[in-house]
């Protein structure tokens, strides 16, 4: 039997950096959850098979957005971030994973997100939008420079419009203006400097920054960025007294 399916074709392709690009999509109404992952097959390596995660929860009129991180030879997702054209029709697949989730009528949520492990996150936070009384969310987002917080402006404008969201940006030296990157050096120049000041900024790796604001014994926990910062982070939560059937991970 034929594994189902569904077409989506790209409008938009924005490459922030280097190494990522935000491609948004309109197509099928994919049946997947907010926090979940689809394969998708991309038309310049049609053979290949990619995991990426929506960051716009479900829609009806099959909209989809996914970041993609050009990981150092990987054929596949550096040719959506260098290649992408508008009109390219994407294969998707197989809606998978389920550990990231929020209970809507649950405790307060932490969520940690280092690279682009934001973007299923940031499907959970706008489907919380629907929510009449959402949780309390306090999201911790990380990388190693202040170059690296890819989705700065979005974030601000995202956490002044809802009273529950609290985002704690994370940078591990805040005086390193990263590796010089002509895409990220234009947007800068074209939209000022929106996001978050340096007065907004906490020094330190994502694991020891939120390890310091824990214990979080009544809160659900989700984690998402590379496999070595979920798992770092999850030992110092745990080490420092949050229960390990608490947190919820999903490597990216």
């Amino acid at each position: 039997m034929p594994q189902p399916s569904w077409t989506a074709t790209v409008v938009e392709h924005h490459r922030l950096r280097k190494d990522l690009a935000v491609v948004r999509l309109i197509g099928d109404a994919v049946p997947f959850r907010a926090g979940q992952y689809v394969d998708v097959s991309v038309p310049q390596h049609p053979r290949l098979r990619r995991r990426l995660s929506p960051a716009l929860p479900p829609s009806l009129d099959g909209k989809l957005e996914f970041h993609v991180h050009a990981v150092p030879g990987g054929w596949v997702s550096g040719s959506i971030v260098a290649d992408t054209q508008p009109g390219d029709r994407w294969q998707i697949f197989d809606p998978r994973g389920g550990d990231l989730h929020v209970d809507e009528t649950g405790p307060t949520v932490v969520m940690v997100a280092g690279g682009t492990g934001l973007a299923p996150l940031r499907a959970i936070l706008l489907d919380l939008i629907r929510v009449e009384d959402p949780p309390k969310v306090y999201l911790f987002i990380g990388g190693r420079t202040v170059a690296d917080l890819y989705a700065s402006d979005m974030l601000w404008l995202l956490t002044q419009d809802l009273p529950w969201l609290t985002t704690i940006p994370v940078v591990e030296d805040v005086t390193d203006p990263g590796i010089p990157d002509q895409w990220y050096d234009r947007i800068r120049d074209e939209l000022g400097e929106i996001g978050f000041g340096e007065d907004h900024l906490i020094e330190g790796t994502l694991a020891d920054v939120v390890a310091a604001h824990g214990a979080f014994v009544d809160h659900q926990v989700l984690l998402c960025g590379s496999p070595a910062m979920v798992q770092t982070t999850r030992d110092r939560l745990v080490a420092t007294g949050t229960p390990a059937d608490a947190i919820r991970f999903d490597p990216s």
